[in-house]
């Protein structure tokens, strides 16, 4: 049985809610609309494509901007009512050319406070664009050009401070080493072509 069957067309009016969401960070990034000729060309063509309801059309995202939405995968909620969508976004997702179109929080405000898992995916992001930048240029950038060696020393010791913090029992300096340990963490795996998500990967095996 194909997707398209088990979606109770009729109870949406012929356009499912459709929740796109990072398949890496797990952060939400817009809502849109399918129809299900949108939905049969976002899966043959593994590009989102929603139906417009301003311009009355199948809309792919990215088709002007280049902002596309690489799909990774799409699950039916239970009451086959809406979807959830897993993407890999190239760009910006929302037109005003911030990653997520939800950055208003209940007060009216803008929220530029991310969730944790959040704001280490984009921590993992800009390690990963230092990599060859100008040793001089940032403190990240002067250790990738000092070599696996040096950035594995850097993770030991910070290793090290961690242990000891903790055993001293001083929480705030467990803390501040522990933030340590984690970004030189966070630059040895991209030195070595690696992520976050390869460890989460790995934990999640070990799990079943």
């Amino acid at each position: 049985m194909s997707l398209s069957s088990k979606i109770n067309w009729e109870k949406v009016n012929g356009l499912i809610p459709a929740i796109i969401q990072d398949h890496t960070s797990g952060q939400v990034l817009m809502l849109g609309y399918m129809n299900d000729e949108a939905l049969t060309k976002t899966l043959a063509s593994n590009q989102v494509t929603f139906w417009s309801r301003s311009k009355n059309r199948l809309w792919t995202k990215g088709e002007t901007s280049g902002n596309a939405l690489n799909l990774k995968s799409i699950r039916l909620d239970c009451d086959q009512d809406t979807l959830l969508i897993q993407v890999a976004p190239v760009g910006p997702t929302c037109h005003l050319g911030t990653t997520t179109c939800f950055d208003t929080d209940a007060s009216g405000e803008e929220q530029t406070e991310q969730p944790a898992l959040v704001f280490l995916h984009q921590l993992e992001q800009v390690l990963a664009a230092r990599k060859g930048a100008d040793p001089e240029s940032s403190y990240t950038a002067s250790l990738y050009a000092r070599g696996t060696k040096r950035i594995s020393q850097k993770v030991g010791e910070e290793g090290v401070e961690v242990a000891l913090a903790a055993t001293s029992g001083d929480k705030a300096e467990l803390v501040n080493e522990s933030a340590d340990l984690i970004y030189h963490l966070l630059v040895l795996l991209q030195d070595q072509g690696l992520s976050l998500a390869d460890i989460t990967q790995r934990l999640q095996e070990r799990h079943k």
